[in-house]
């Protein structure tokens, strides 16, 4: 089965910039059919819960062929290609942890998030679940690509956000927040589809109307989806 092959080398650009450490997002992209939707379960307070619902996974060699960047799941044969691999926090499909119990994050950087998310509009919740998402609050995370910070940042996707230096974690949320909520303004307030295009790229999101079946950027969403509804029940008691 291919994949996704002869793509402009302008969108390729624009779409790793946004995908395994190449934007504000860093897991790769990974596409399995046959993907189940995110299961609910009861919690232990009997409330209910999301539950996280692993794919199964394909590697996914990446490759110039022509003056083009292609993307198979079958190794080409006589080219010379490299495999993708998922570099954020919650885009490995095989993580061990346990999202549903992991600690969160409920006290740092209190003001930073706060102070973003009223300047741009965001429930201060969502933020907090994608940067642990991004980063684990690991303000010293950087990606193979070169994603940086909290909310991981590259270089040139902070410099269009009028973000001076991402290393500075005040910065780093402030573009990251910037950027997630364009995000939600071009999708319609609809969180899955909103972080699916911070993790895939919006370009990515449209082309399949709705959330990509790349395994990394499935399992980010349910992710982030987990986390925002335990930040939510912990933070707005």
């Amino acid at each position: 089965m291919k994949m996704m092959q002869h793509v402009s080398v302008a969108t390729v650009v624009r779409f790793l910039l946004l995908i395994s450490g190449g934007g504000t997002g860093v897991c790769a992209d990974t596409e399995t059919p046959g993907f189940s939707t995110t299961a609910k379960t009861s919690s232990p307070d009997g409330k209910p819960a999301l539950s996280e619902v692993k794919p199964a996974t394909t590697k996914i060699y990446k490759y110039f062929n022509g003056g083009t960047t292609s993307f198979s799941d079958v190794p080409p044969s006589k080219l010379a290609y490299v495999v993708f691999n998922p570099s954020c926090y919650a885009c490995n499909v095989n993580s061990n942890i346990d999202w549903q119990t992991t600690k969160l994050h409920l006290v740092e950087f209190q003001v930073e998030i706060g102070d973003a998310a009223i300047q741009f509009e965001l429930d201060p919740t969502l933020v907090r679940a994608v940067v642990h998402a991004e980063s684990g609050f690991n303000v010293q995370a950087r990606s193979k690509k070169g994603a940086i910070g909290l909310m991981q940042l590259m270089p040139g996707t902070s410099t269009s956000l009028g973000i001076s230096d991402p290393r500075i974690p005040s910065q780093n949320i402030q573009g990251g927040v910037q950027y997630l909520a364009q995000m939600m303004s071009r999708f319609k307030n609809d969180v899955s589809l909103a972080t699916a295009a911070y993790n895939a790229g919006p370009e990515a999101v449209q082309k399949y109307a709705g959330i990509p079946p790349y395994a990394e950027t499935r399992i980010y969403v349910q992710r982030v989806k987990i986390l925002h509804q335990r930040y939510k029940e912990s933070l707005q008691r």
